[in-house]
Formats: structure tokens, sequence, C-alpha cells
């Protein structure tokens, strides 16, 4: 029976599970009736730990009896591959020795009792919308003890509070819905939790309403032991910004992307000082088709080197107040992004699954780099995605399954 499999499996489900897994946990749960919101309250208790969350949550559902208990599998096996490793479930491969991170003074980023012997090509597991591969305890060694002055530390998962803010306008008053949007919100925030983030998901805003999400979310107490935060919009958009429920030619309603740098900088969220802060923006950027026809000669034209010489680096002048952020766009500016709608955007797409497949051994702008190079094949659409005020000091390997 489920409810006996959950017992058996407590201990290891307490010490497997994330504050993201449990939030998807307990969103599910909900649905399907199992929790009511009373229920749900009392698991979420501001000053328990993860630990404690899982904990309760597991006496909560297996008390429930063999359905509720089956539900909480399900959902284990289908969007949470790693844990459902860990706990030795059924519908998935046999867990890999429990890793443990030490507090990075001068010793190994992780740990473990048993030396792992894992092949990189296991850290895979069936899904409905692909896997996240799970770094093996040597790679991670390895990466980390090859240079560690050179890559961001992360916080230990049993204690850490990573967060993430996702806002997807899909409905306007004067603009067509984006339609395909939900499967972007969807995998994206399957994808955030699969990698430990608490995520947020605020639908259909107004610029002013964006603002104070992203005031609200910098000012969140959890940043204090994060090691990362991750902020996704996802609407349409023009040059000048990314658009609000309202927008129309007439009247604007534009939230500045500057605007979430400022807000979330050293001065107004010290909590994520020297933090990776990673922006992504899925919006067009104008109307412009982001293809040119050009003639294969040695030289370049005068129009080339003239473009040539707008470029600027004026970066240092924030470097005090602005660090530690990337910020990747769907599109280069004046130019438009493709989405279909029923698989959702072009560079959701193509990002959700290039994360999943080398969040294990690459850095975040290493897979940025990979997502742009997809583009360039044959049968792409034609966009370029671009990363834009970069002032990341170190790599940042996200370590899935750490």
């Amino acid at each position: 029976m489920a409810d006996a499999t959950l017992r058996s499996k407590r201990t290891k489900f307490i010490n497997s599970v994330d504050g993201g897994i449990i939030n998807g946990l307990l969103d599910e749960l909900l649905e399907k009736r199992v929790l009511n919101e009373e229920e749900m309250e009392r698991i979420k208790a501001e000053n328990a730990t993860v630990k404690d969350k899982a904990r309760h949550l597991c006496d909560s559902v297996t008390q429930k009896g063999p359905e509720a208990s089956q539900i909480l599998i399900t959902y284990i096996c289908k969007e949470a591959c790693f844990v459902a490793k860990k706990m030795e479930l059924e519908s998935g491969p046999p867990a890999e020795n429990v890793a443990t991170k030490e507090d990075f003074k001068g010793r190994s980023l992780f740990s473990s009792e048993t030396k792992q012997t894992q092949n990189k090509e296991d850290g895979a597991c069936p899904g409905p919308s692909g896997s996240l591969k799970i770094c093996p305890l040597e790679t991670a060694q390895k990466i980390w003890n090859e240079n560690p002055s050179e890559i961001y530390t992360i916080m230990d998962k049993s204690t850490r509070t990573r967060l993430a803010l996702i806002i997807c306008n899909t409905v306007f008053e004067h603009l067509p819905r984006r339609d395909g949007a939900d499967v972007d919100l969807r995998e994206m925030k399957l994808l955030l939790q699969n990698l430990g983030y608490t995520v947020r998901v605020k639908e259909n805003l107004t610029a002013a309403e964006m603002k104070e999400e992203v005031k609200e979310f910098a000012a969140q107490p959890e940043h204090k032991t994060s090691d990362s935060a991750f902020l996704v919009f996802m609407s349409h958009g023009i040059l000048e910004g990314v658009c609000g429920k309202t927008h129309s030619d007439e009247a604007a309603d534009v939230f500045k992307v500057g605007t979430i740098f400022e807000m979330m900088n050293t001065l107004n969220c010290p909590s994520l000082k020297d933090k990776p802060k990673v922006i992504i923006i899925q919006a067009c950027r104008g109307e412009r088709k982001g293809v040119v026809f050009v003639k294969d000669s040695a030289g370049k034209s005068e129009k080339e080197l003239s473009t040539d010489a707008n470029f600027e680096d004026d970066g240092i002048k924030k470097a005090h107040i602005e660090k530690d952020f990337i910020a990747f766009c769907s599109s280069t500016p004046d130019n438009v992004s493709w989405r279909h709608p029923v698989r959702g955007s072009v560079f959701i797409e193509k990002l959700i699954k290039l994360m999943k497949e080398y969040a294990w051994s690459c850095d975040l702008e290493d897979i940025f780099r990979k997502v742009r190079f997809s583009f360039e094949q044959p049968d792409s659409m034609v966009q370029m995605p671009t990363s834009e005020r970069v002032t990341l000091t170190k790599r940042f390997y996200l370590f899935p399954g750490h």
C-alpha cells in the first residue's frame, strides 16, 4: 500500500526534498483536495525548517491513507525525479548515495561516506517534458576543486532558502492573447522547483504591479539564507521594456528592464550581495524580424563598420552597486521573439531543454551560449537571444540534486 511505502521512505523523503519541492507538493495536494487550506498553512509555518515542513507533510499525508499517499508518490516520481531516486521509489532507478555539502571553508564542496560511482549519463530520469540531469558527486567535486575561488558558493541544500519570481502576462486588454504562455509558465516553474527554488508566480499584471512584485521579492528575508535568485518575465514587449496588461498604442504600460536591476542591486537588496541574480526575459523588443541578407565579401561594409563603433563599455561606472547580475533576453534589441500557440515560446523551450541537459556539467553562462548556438541551426526560428548587463564575477554552477 502507498501509505506503508511512504512511511518506510519517510526519512529519505525528509532528507531529500527542498523548499521548492515542498511547495510544489503542497499545491498539488491542495488541488487534489488531499489537504485543505488550514492544513497547508500549518505545514508552511514561517519558523519551520525545510525538514520540519517535510516531516509534517509526510505525516499528514500518510494519516489520510493509501490514496492520498499515492498522490504524493506520483507527484514525486513525475515532477521531482531526483527525489524519487533518493527515496528508491519503484518508478525510478535505485537511489544514489546521498551527498552532503560542507561549509566551503577550505574543504571540499561535497563529502560522502561512500564513494559515488554513478555514470554522468545516469542522472536523467524520465518525465513528461524531458528530464533534469543530476550532477554526479564526483563531477561536482572535480568542478569545485579545480578553481573554487572562481565559482559562486552554493549553500547547504537542507538549510538554504532559494527564491524565484515568475511574472507571466497572457491576457491583455488591448493586445492579443499570448497562446502557449501556459506551457512556458508550467515548464519554467517546474524547472526552477527541481533546481531547488521556491517559486512565486504572478500573472497578468500592469507595469506598476510588476514593480511592486519585484520590490516585495527583493525584500524577502529568505534571501539572507539563499545563494542566488531567479526572476523570469514573460509578456509582450517593446524596446523600452516588458508590457503590462493594459498597454496600448495610446497609453503605454511598460515595465522598464532597468528597474529590475535597480530594485535588486546591492543598495536595495543587500541580502543578495555577492550572490548571482539571474533575469530571464521572454518578450519582443521591437518589430524587426532579426534577419538580413548579406553578401559573402571579405571586407566589411561602411554600415557594418559604423555599427561596430556603437559599442561602449561603461559597466565599471556602476560596479560598486550593480554586481553579480546576468540578464538573458529572448532576442536582440528592436527584434521580435517567436512563440508557438501550443508549444510555447521558442526561446523558453530551448532554454529549459538545455538547462535540463547541461546544468549538471556547465556553468550558467556556458548554457546560455549553447542556447544562442541552437538558434544558428538551419531549422531554428530567426531570433538571437542575448545576455546583457552581465556583472557575474565568478562561474555560476547550479549542481542539480545537491
